[in-house]
């Protein structure tokens, strides 16, 4: 190993600092380097052979060992004479660094006694992991899991490290063996929990480590074959079967060849975790997702009955399945809600509950969907994967052998709704939505009409109270005919009628008899929906309708109170207060604290008005300018926290109104995540009107949505539908910066060839109306393009175009980003020490802007040369630099791209078994570069897996890479191929 080692400061494990910083207790340990402290004081303890008779006597356990037994544990067969007396003189010297009465002489030896509990790390050890057998052998696989990991973190590199003598070495190749024994238990219960992609980066380093081990080669069979990679686990057999005879002379034992066969024949028992289990850590073990059901749910009894009985079947069925459908408001999901409720004993498991937003313009994505409900079940982020087929498999597995209840409300139709099933026995599925879905296969449809007069009687009582309606009874059913016996019109003109003690039912009837106030143009069937909505409307006072119809022109799915205020131009305080009251009149909903959304409905009908009421007009285009200025305000503020320094900024569209101030960074990008769907369904909203030029820099500003791999799908649409705006609007200067975003998309993906279409064509917009931001911007990305294409000379001029344009505008983190791409250029023509000299430079101009994404950038670029001049050391360094900012800054694909580059380093520098580790860490984060680094990260970890012997599986990972390579017309194929040539493997 390159580099001059440094001495660790001796750590005192974390299971022993006692919370009394001022106790004094001997500990000892033995699971690292042999080591005594007081307290937190280390203790000296002398030579290599002292330490040695320290050891010992800690591993006897308070048993006596005689003289000539700790003899033959310093020396074994060739004692110096003078043995006896150095023994003497070791215990001695431990007896005046130990307590007194601690290191004891008895029967002509010695021994230790007196420590309190715990005080040998080994002992520790001993008990945790007896603790943690009890655990599994009650079931308690996460517990015990759990303790394992304790467990195993005493270990403190090599046992009884460095300690010489017979004795030490069989006692050191004892502790190992447990080690390992420990380690395929705790990774098998990995594997039980459903976190097979998450230990397959471990177990690759693990057999690459012990190759005859064939637990660890199993276990990795089945975290590679549940991770959907069936052809590198049967590779791994081939590859264990032909080592085992090369290097023994056996076969495989028949716990690896009955695995082999199960994946052969696909057994579906081995798809999934015997008993998927979420950590507590993660995630809630027993998700209750469901919303409060209405205190005043009336009627609807038969339907109760029976979709009750469809649920409760549920424990003997393959799946149970029913599918509500009516027209909006008719009360599905208030019906829903309140059957889950009652069927909440059946499914002890846990209830999941989604709005899918199916009515809306943009339904929810399942994927997304996926992503939510198995963080709900304890599945950490880096074990969800990407595409929407695997997201769905692993929920299926998590699911499996747990009696859990899906809700999913508000369904577009059967093809949003069949990736969410759970699809295993015990589990159930009640689904709501406006269409029938007569093409969900095994189903139970029930359609829901509007409600009897009865019961909406019933439910206009109970919400007014039996004293107002008894004596009004004839009124009351002309109310509720007015509301056409819809469920939640009832419910919202009930609420008025509440509101108001000084009204009669008469009064509210002869309101809605009135139906001048109706909407002439609404269908037969949403007709009595709108007129109560106009009821409510019209009840409402001048600021809550005013409210009511401004927050319903905005896109977005729901709408913070700060975003509201902006819409309102209002204080933010005076814009909750009018938010809640418009809540608490059923006409706008609470998505979460300070959060607020339309029923799709609602919100069709607040536009109604707004196009009818809002005066002046003009207000309309005023509101929503006001929320665009408040967003990108806001994001240029990100920008400038991520990205200090950079001037881009100074040239975004001016904004009138003010945004949000962050204090600090991580608050910063909380805001811009959790404002990703409504902030680019501003942007997106703004095509075709006076706004065009400010989305097209909100959406420039909110970069890092893509970058970081959050809402890239969004991103990528949003970022067309800007390019089509600006181009049917005729504006050079957006088109030029809306092809300059989607120019970089294209590149975070990988699709290179269209990200140069975009980027010429931005290069000559951008140009022809001297906007000098985009000029610079898009001159570095052709730059990265032609690097990406292996052009090295053709990408110089372009980054020196970029240089130069940033340095004119003083733009100077900009310019140490083209610097650090420059650096990339002279590596590729061979310049390595220019290489190395750009980059440094830019790291030290980024340095002087503090710990931003860009510097970690930087020090990737640093790595990339260091790595080529061979200095890996030095090399490993930049990259851990980098990869610490990334993970603080949320860049998942970045971080997945510079594990690729460390394992780069470490297959230089012969290290195969850490580059394949560092591979798979790639392959579970994913990388900037799409598909086509995807195929570069496989391809080095075919290398590395070929060093450490296992051809087969390299093949499949070569394979592999070749497909992707060969689906993106990349270059890289023809060197695939030649790794797969039977001259390349020999």
């Amino acid at each position: 190993m390159d580099g001059v080692p440094r001495v660790p400061e001796p750590r005192v494990p974390e299971q022993w600092r006692p919370e009394d910083s001022t106790a004094a207790t001997l500990r000892f340990s033995v699971l690292g380097p042999v080591r005594a402290w007081r307290g937190a004081e280390s203790l000296p303890t002398g030579s290599p052979q002292q330490r040695a008779l320290l050891a010992a006597l800690l591993l006897r356990e308070g048993r006596t060992a005689t003289a000539s037994e700790l003899i033959d544990a310093l020396w074994g067969d060739e004692p110096p004479s003078q043995a006896l007396a150095a023994v003497r003189t070791y215990a001695s010297r431990l007896r005046k660094v130990l307590d007194p009465g601690v290191l004891v002489s008895e029967s002509g030896g010695y021994a230790i006694r007196s420590l309190g509990d715990g005080a040998l790390d080994l002992a520790l050890a001993q008990e945790l992991a007896a603790d943690a057998e009890k655990a599994k052998s009650t079931g308690d696989l996460c517990h015990a899991r759990s303790l394992l990991k304790k467990t195993l973190s005493l270990w403190d590199g090599e046992p009884l490290a460095s300690i010489p003598g017979p004795y030490a070495e069989t006692q050191r190749a004892r502790l190992e063996e447990w080690r390992l024994q420990l380690l395929e238990s705790r990774l098998g219960m990995d594997l039980e929990q459903g976190c097979h992609a998450e230990a397959v980066s471990e177990l690759t380093a693990l057999t690459a480590a012990h190759p005859l081990r064939e637990r660890l080669r199993e276990l990795l069979m089945l975290a590679l074959y549940r991770s959907g990679r069936q052809a590198e686990a049967l590779a791994v057999y081939a590859d264990t079967r032909r080592l085992l005879a090369d290097e023994l002379g056996v076969d495989p034992r028949s716990g690896l060849k009955d695995l082999q066969q199960r994946i052969l024949q696909a057994d579906p028992r081995l798809a999934e975790p015997s008993a998927p289990v979420a950590e507590p850590a993660a995630a809630p073990v027993r998700p209750a997702q469901l919303p409060a059901t209405v205190p005043d749910f009336t009627g609807r009894a038969s339907f109760v009955s029976e979709l009750g009985d469809v649920l409760a079947s549920a424990e003997g069925r393959v799946m149970a399945v029913s599918a509500l459908a009516g027209i909006g408001g008719v009360g599905k999901t208030t019906l829903a809600v309140h059957v889950a409720h009652q069927a909440r004993g059946a499914f002890p498991d846990g209830q999941l509950y989604v709005d899918l937003q199916g009515a809306g313009a943009r339904a929810a994505e399942p994927e997304t969907v996926l992503g939510a409900f198995l963080r709900a079940l304890g599945t950490a982020d880096s074990a969800i994967p990407d595409s929407l087929e695997e997201r769905a498999a692993l929920f299926r597995s998590v699911l499996d052998g747990r009696r859990v209840l899906v809700l999913l409300d508000n369904a577009r139709d059967a093809a949003q709704v069949r990736p969410l099933l759970p699809g295993t026995e015990g589990c159930a599925a009640l689904i709501t939505s406006r269409m029938r879905m007569v093409d969900l296969a095994g189903a139970h449809l029930v359609d829901l009409d509007v409600m009897s007069p009865e019961e909406a009687l019933q439910l206009f009582t109970k919400i007014v109270g039996e004293e107002r309606v008894a004596s009004e009874r004839e009124a009351a059913l002309d109310v509720v005919a007015a509301c056409g016996f819809l469920p939640l019109a009832i419910r919202i003109a009930a609420s008025r009628l509440a509101a108001r003690r000084t009204w009669t039912v008469s009064v509210l009837a002869a309101k809605l008899a009135d139906e001048r106030r109706r909407l002439d143009e609404l269908q037969a069937g949403d007709l009595a929906v709108k007129a109560t909505f106009e009821l409510g409307y019209g009840q409402l006072e001048r600021a809550q309708a005013r409210a009511f119809r401004l927050l319903g022109l905005a896109d977005g799915p729901d709408i913070s109170v700060k975003a509201a205020a902006a819409v309102l131009d209002l204080p933010v305080e005076e814009t909750e207060d009018l938010l809640e009251s418009l809540v608490d009149t059923s006409l706008l909903e609470s998505a979460a604290p300070g959060r607020y959304r339309y029923h799709d409905l609602v919100r069709l009908y607040a536009r109604a008005c707004a196009e009818r009421d809002e005066q002046p007009p003009s207000e309309r285009g005023a509101a929503m300018s006001r929320l665009l200025d408040f967003y990108l305000a806001t994001a240029a503020g990100v920008y400038a926290i991520e990205r200090p320094g950079d001037r881009l900024v100074d040239h975004l569209e001016p904004t009138e109104y003010e945004g949000l101030r962050f204090a600090e960074g991580a608050a910063a990008r909380d805001w811009l995540y959790n404002e990703a769907a409504p902030l680019l369904a501003c942007v997106r909203q703004a095509a075709g009107t006076e706004r065009l030029r400010r989305a097209v820099d909100l959406h420039w500003a909110a970069k890092d949505l893509t970058e970081s791999g959050a809402n890239s799908h969004q991103y990528e649409t949003t970022a067309r539908a800007m390019c089509d705006a600006t181009r049917a609007a005729g504006d050079a200067r957006a088109e030029g910066r809306a092809r300059t975003v989607l120019t970089d998309v294209l590149l975070v993906s990988g699709r290179i060839q269209q990200a140069e279409q975009e980027a010429r064509l931005a290069m000559e917009l951008a140009g022809s109306v001297q906007d000098a931001s985009a000029v610079s911007w898009v001159a570095n990305s052709l730059g990265l393009i032609c690097l990406h294409q292996g052009r090295y000379a053709e990408s110089r001029p372009f980054f020196d175009q970029a240089i130069e344009g940033l340095q004119a505008a003083g733009n100077r983190p900009a310019e140490a980003t083209s610097l650090c791409n420059l650096s990339r250029a002279h590596l590729g023509m061979g310049n390595i020490a220019k290489a190395v000299e750009f980059a440094q430079l830019g790291v030290a101009i980024h340095a002087e802007f503090g710990r931003t994404v860009r510097l970690a950038n930087s020090h990737y670029a640093v790595g990339i040369a260091l790595n080529r001049a061979g200095r890996h050391s030095e090399a490993l360094g930049q990259f851990s630099e980098a990869l610490g900012i990334l993970r603080d800054h949320r860049q998942r694909l970045w971080e997945g791209t510079t594990h690729f580059r460390i394992a780069e380093v470490h297959l230089a520098a012969r290290r195969p078994a850490q580059a394949a580790q560092h591979a798979e860490q790639a392959l579970a984060l994913g990388c900037i570069g799409g598909d086509r680094m995807r195929g570069n990260v496989l391809t080095l970890l075919g290398r590395a897996l070929s060093v450490l012997g296992q051809v087969d599986r390299a093949r499949v990972c070569w394979r592999e890479a070749l497909n992707l390579y060969e689906q993106n017309d990349a270059a890289e194929a023809d060197e695939v191929r030649a790794l797969l040539t039977p001259a390349a493997a020999a």
